[in-house]
């Protein structure tokens, strides 16, 4: 008698793996940075591209930066390669306090933290001011990274009415009163995206409403240094009323290098404290090496930013020149009296986001205005960078533009 096994039950189908979480509500909200975008799209070498805000990287003091580094790495090897503090590296923030005390603005070591950027330091600053569903003011247009950060924090942006001096005053006010934010986000100097730079006698009242109502303002001043005529301004920080409640923040990207990710922020004690606690949590400390090649570099700073200045004075000045030949009958710009950065307003009829193609299409770019608004945005305005390019480049790129805009839009 043969006996068989029955045969083998029939395997069970596979169970679907199940879906993942969905990411956070802020990182499916906040959308990239639309710059970025356009200058992956514009990378060939044959693209004349006034769209970013790249300093012009012949003039990087590639030689005084290498010997920096090489006199840190030869005379304190243990200490550039080990781990540093949250806060900086001491020499660091002792000559950063010196520079800003020359400059009218008292300053100790300990005022300061130094960021891996600037861009850092705002994080840093959301991190330790913002709770989701604030109310955060800003300019209109404004620097469309803040946007993304205060984006990313959960805050309400709001903007405030703007003319050629910056906010208005009487509407910063009203909007205060109204909305009860918790701080105001300015680049008062060289501003970017319009290059407008805001008066002192705007910023004390800017200072003023702040101390009246009770408002965090954040100054941030990537440019200042890069100023080609006209006389400096004083830091909001520095006028009566914002002493206890104004951020400043700066970088050495635009006068050394934007790939040593240096930058710093001067704050009271609490707010500096507390973006100290955030560093911690983001990268511990910014790079030892780079912030004591940097402090070897302060020495010689102030001879390579004349340099820079004189360059792109004359790189601005070009720009400038061409326009009107370049920018369609009825368009507006500005001249601004330094920075990197000039803002064209066209006819009511052109639309730079939906011109662009076209335009690039000519082998040239520029920055629709459309992402810097936070609101009711202006779509006849554009940004264009004058820095990086000689002034015969300049001259070659604003041919294409002028082509490209008309094509644009006759098509």
């Amino acid at each position: 008698m043969t006996v068989t096994s029955p045969p083998a039950p029939a395997p069970a189908p596979a169970a679907l793996p199940a879906a993942l979480p969905p990411l956070a509500a802020r990182a499916r909200t906040v959308g990239g940075s639309p710059v970025r975008e356009i200058l992956a799209v514009t990378a060939r070498p044959e693209v004349i591209n006034f769209a970013g805000g790249l300093p012009a990287p012949e003039l990087f003091d590639r030689e005084g930066i290498a010997a920096a580094f090489r006199t840190v790495l030869e005379e304190t090897p243990e200490r550039a390669l080990q781990y540093s503090t949250t806060e900086g590296e001491p020499v660091l923030r002792q000559g950063l306090a010196a520079r800003l005390r020359a400059q009218g603005l008292p300053t100790d070591p300990d005022d300061l933290l130094i960021t891996t950027g600037s861009q850092q330091a705002l994080s840093l600053l959301a991190s330790a001011l913002i709770d989701p569903g604030d109310t955060v003011l800003v300019e209109s247009p404004c620097y469309l990274a803040a946007l993304q950060v205060f984006g990313l924090a959960g805050a309400r942006v709001l903007p405030v009415p703007c003319d050629d001096d910056g906010v208005d005053p009487a509407a910063l006010a009203e909007l205060i009163r109204a909305e009860r934010p918790k701080l105001l986000y300015l680049v008062p100097t060289f501003q970017n995206p319009t290059g407008r730079t805001m008066p002192a006698a705007r910023r004390a009242a800017v200072a003023s409403a702040a101390a009246r109502h009770g408002l965090w303002i954040v100054e941030d001043d990537p440019y200042g240094e890069l100023r080609y005529d006209g006389d400096r301004v004083p830091w909001i920080a520095s006028f009566p009323g914002a002493e206890d409640r104004t951020v400043l923040l700066g970088s050495f990207s635009k006068v050394m290098a934007p790939g040593l990710r240096l930058g710093w922020l001067r704050a009271p004690g609490a707010v500096r404290r507390a973006c100290a606690v955030a560093k911690q949590a983001a990268d511990l400390h910014t790079p030892t090496v780079n912030q004591l090649a940097a402090a070897r570099y302060l020495d010689v700073l102030d001879t390579h930013v004349a340099k820079v200045r004189a360059v792109y004075g004359e790189r601005r000045d070009a720009m400038l020149a061409g326009l009107a030949d370049a920018l369609p009958a009825g368009s507006a710009w500005n001249r601004p009296e330094g920075g990197m950065f000039l803002w064209a307003r066209l006819p009511e009829s052109y639309d730079t986001t939906a011109l662009l193609r076209r335009v690039v299409e000519q082998n040239v770019a520029y920055v629709p205005g459309e992402p810097f608004y936070a609101a009711d945005p202006d779509r006849s305005t554009l940004r264009l960078c004058f820095v990086t390019q000689t002034p015969e480049e300049i001259g070659e790129g604003l041919r294409r533009l002028a082509k490209g805009l008309a094509d644009g839009l006759d098509g």
